[in-house]
């Protein structure tokens, strides 16, 4: 009995390639306490200027573009953290300039209309301030998975009290809490990110010592293909050397081969 011809349809396909890990993790935004403040701020400040101020007004626009600029930035400086930390430390200090902006908004629009501003101690503060020191722990009511805004819906919630008064004072002082709440946020983001640039520096050096790792690896003896590029070692230690960048100096922002031991070793090599 003779074999059909094999059907094409039917043969059997290698399946693809799983992607590869990221070099650097990017996005995750959402998961922010600074970038969930910032939307409720940036909401907030919608409402507080539709009921209290005229929403065609300079000031309003001002005021919900700087909100809006706090909140955008936050998640674009989080999706650029795939390919490159400055821009994202950048967009991360637009995003705290913004709300510093607004803060002073609020504070002026208090003061134009003789309202009084609470004080950091005052018990009015301090009660909103408690509510966002215990919001990461606090999961007794955890919002629906399957409602896209269910998480937006429920942290307003918590501040109704105060983001919902008939009056605009409590509504502004609320409102400052948060910001001054969401700038310490920030700020500490923003450590945390010039720290992890001196450490572990930059996309392009992070990319080319990765390269570096990859060539440099035990090689396979039936492997026919183009040997590595040649990779300098140090000098000084003899350990292979990576790309760098210059940060300071009057050569910043030029390249060089620093060695992969530093910072035990402090060799160098022009390109």
């Amino acid at each position: 009995m003779k074999t059909p011809p094999e059907n094409p349809s039917t043969r059997s396909v290698p399946s693809a390639r799983s992607p590869r890990k990221r070099l650097r993790p990017a996005g995750g935004y959402r998961s922010l306490a600074s970038f969930q403040t910032a939307t409720l701020i940036y909401d907030a400040t919608y409402w507080f200027i539709e009921k209290f101020l005229d929403p065609r007004s300079r000031l309003a626009d001002q005021m919900l573009m700087a909100a809006r600029s706090g909140r955008q930035n936050i998640a674009e400086g989080s999706r650029f953290a795939a390919t490159s930390s400055q821009t994202e430390l950048r967009l991360v200090n637009v995003a705290r300039s913004s709300l510093e902006e607004l803060l002073l908004d609020y504070e002026d629009y208090l003061f134009h209309r003789h309202l009084p501003q609470w004080a950091p101690e005052s018990q009015e503060a301090l009660a909103v301030r408690a509510i966002g020191q215990r919001l990461p722990r606090d999961q007794s009511d955890p919002p629906d998975p399957s409602d896209p805004q269910a998480a937006r819906r429920a942290l307003h919630a918590r501040y109704a009290r105060w983001l919902e008064h008939a009056e605009a004072a409590p509504r502004a002082n609320a409102l400052i809490c948060l910001i001054h709440q969401t700038n310490y946020l920030l700020d500490q983001q923003i450590s945390a990110l010039e720290q992890a640039f001196i450490e572990e520096g930059g996309y392009s050096e992070q990319l080319a010592t990765a390269r570096l790792a990859h060539r440099t690896r035990p090689r396979d003896p039936s492997d026919q293909s183009d040997p590595p590029d040649p990779i300098p070692r140090c000098p000084q230690c003899g350990a292979p050397m990576a790309l760098r960048t210059a940060k300071t100096g009057k050569k910043a922002g030029s390249q060089f081969w620093g060695c992969t031991a530093y910072p035990d070793c402090k060799g160098t090599a022009p390109i």
